[in-house]
């Protein structure tokens, strides 16, 4: 007989730390670019919104390839994909720090966009492959644990690379690509020997524990209709479009903050290097609440108000960081903000793996996430459009707030028409 618990924790330790890693990395080079900044628009003589709009290009590559890109995983398996994404992204980031002017910026952070889509909503669909429905929201979280960690760790990591201005000739920022780059190149190359494709190849289950997962997995799919597998009919189901209006507020108060963070934490008048280590406070919180919010969700039989509760908190943490002017003030309320943000996203991508699976949920998952990523390129856009008209570096947080609760409400409205439309069984479960 199989032990649930003991074959659960044999799939979460051999694919979990190694998905983390990778997102790890992916986050560092999503977000290097935010300390590139503080150097890269003299250097290159461009305006804060001009590199904004740089920035955001990224995520125009991103959305125009995240689901072909995710329904080619499902096709050639994540192992062999994610090499690819991994390899590719970091040729671009490494080429990043040969930027001559504005439009090569440009091109590199589309192709950035390009090579990197598909790997996040790739790795919620291998989750749909691993583990029971029960088991997502608690999983998500550890895995977005991670890009709380690079934040954590890139923060003085490009704080101290920006210190190395002149280092064999290169500049700091140049640095800054050139560090975040290489990783993921190798960890692409490790990636295609290590990671496990599907349950039925691993050799690291036994035969009754491979026949368990999949009776348990077909048995919660079976209700889910023929439509719920198929890749076309799930990028037009209303609940899919729904779902993805819903995400656009997270990525966008994630991004406008992250990005932006780092200039706030400039202007309080501290060093590159200490602008580094402060950043590290908001993602320690981050990583806890991504930890204990989806933990108890999975045990809640209603899941919305562990996504809308704390994105509320973090809109009125957003809106007092701009209303009251003390430095120490501003910067504790963006800390809870960031995890106001982020701690409620696993909990929201536990619910369209409900209603979808196969190449539905490769399809249906990249086009939620895709379209929501589209708040980056709103944020990179409007963040320092807003700095530029105000002249103020802390005005733009009453955007973001804005934003976010707008996103809370639109899904508290959302969750409840959803689970009027599902099964008998489903609406306990939203």
């Amino acid at each position: 007989m199989v032990d649930e618990k003991r074959l659960i924790s044999k799939i979460t330790w051999k694919l979990m730390p190694f998905l983390g890693i990778l997102y790890l990395i992916a986050y560092i080079d999503r977000q290097n670019v935010s300390f590139a900044k503080l150097q890269m628009v003299d250097a290159l003589g461009m305006s804060e919104y001009a590199y904004g709009l740089g920035a955001s290009l990224f995520f125009i590559g991103y959305f125009l390839f995240e689901v072909p890109s995710n329904l080619f995983l499902d096709r050639l398996g994540a192992r062999v994909w994610f090499a690819r994404i991994l390899v590719s992204w970091g040729i671009v980031t490494v080429a990043l720090a040969f930027t001559q002017n504005a439009t090569m910026f440009y091109i590199l952070r589309f192709l950035l966009g390009v090579c990197e889509a598909g790997f996040f909503p790739g790795v919620l669909y291998l989750l749909t492959l691993w583990f029971p429905s029960t088991y997502r929201g608690r999983m998500v979280g550890l895995f977005m644990i991670f890009s709380a960690v690079a934040n954590a760790v890139g923060a003085p990591l490009g704080g101290v690379l920006l210190d190395l201005d002149g280092l064999y000739g290169f500049a700091g920022w140049e640095w800054v690509f050139l560090a975040t780059g290489v990783p993921a190149v190798i960890a692409g190359i490790v990636t295609f020997f290590y990671l496990p494709g599907r349950p039925e190849h691993a050799s690291f289950l036994n035969g009754e524990e491979k026949q368990w997962l999949e009776r348990r997995l077909t048995s919660e799919n079976a209700g889910m209709g023929e439509n719920a597998g198929n890749g076309f009919k799930a990028l037009i189901d209303p609940r899919v479009l729904l779902m993805a209006l819903c995400y656009i507020a997270f990525p966008l108060s994630a991004y406008g903050l992250s990005y932006w963070l780092p200039t706030i934490v400039k202007a309080f008048g501290v060093s590159n290097t200490v602008n580094g280590f402060l950043n590290i406070i908001p993602w320690v919180l981050v990583a806890v609440a991504l930890y204990a919010v989806p933990a108890m969700a999975d045990k809640a039989q209603s899941k919305t108000s562990y996504i809308v509760i704390p994105a509320f908190i973090g809109a009125a943490c957003l809106l007092l960081s701009a209303l009251i002017p003390n430095h120490t003030l501003q910067f504790a309320f963006l800390c809870v903000a960031a995890a106001g943000i982020f701690a409620p996203q696993p909990v929201f991508w536990s619910l369209p793996s409900r209603f979808l699976k196969g190449a539905g949920a490769a399809a249906g998952l990249a086009a939620i996430n895709s379209v929501g990523n589209l708040g980056g390129f709103v944020a990179q856009n409007v963040v320092p459009w807003i700095k530029e008209v105000s002249g103020s570096t802390i005005a733009p947080m009453f955007f973001l707030a804005a934003c976010l609760a707008a996103g809370a409400l639109l899904v508290f409205v959302v969750t409840r028409q959803l689970s009027h439309r599902e099964h008998s069984a489903a609406p306990s479960r939203v």
